[in-house]
């Protein structure tokens, strides 16, 4: 599976910088067993659905391999949108948090995201 954050929808001094992190890893039900590989993409667009959509793709296609089941993230990455009409985005399933492994790899993924941008500005 592959756990995405972006970090930077909010707009700083004038302008945008979102940071895209895709974190593929192997997980049970409850924990990460590993991290497999980690994406990165970065858009200075304003954090409209669509723009959310392209970068989150480019950071899943920064992947060295494809994503593996599905694509996760947290229900206020995409406000809020059914999944649905968000899986329709992506090649892979996509699908809201539901176990405590989907959820820590997101967290793996919005603390490299935060990072990544920290490291930019």
């Amino acid at each position: 599976m592959v756990g995405i954050d972006i970090s930077g929808r909010h707009e700083e001094r004038g302008e945008y910088l979102m940071v895209a992190a895709a974190v593929a890893a192997g997980v049970g039900s409850n924990r990460i067993h590993e991290v497999t590989g980690i994406g990165f993409a970065t858009s200075r667009a304003e954090p409209a659905l669509e723009h959310l959509l392209s970068v989150v793709e480019e950071a899943l296609g920064a992947l060295s391999d494809p994503p593996e089941g599905p694509v996760v993230a947290e229900r206020g990455e995409f406000y809020e949108e059914p999944a649905t009409v968000i899986g329709a985005s992506f090649g892979p399933k996509f699908k809201y948090v539901e176990s405590v492994a989907e959820r820590r790899t997101v967290e793996i993924a919005h603390h490299a995201a935060y990072a990544a941008r920290t490291l930019i500005l």
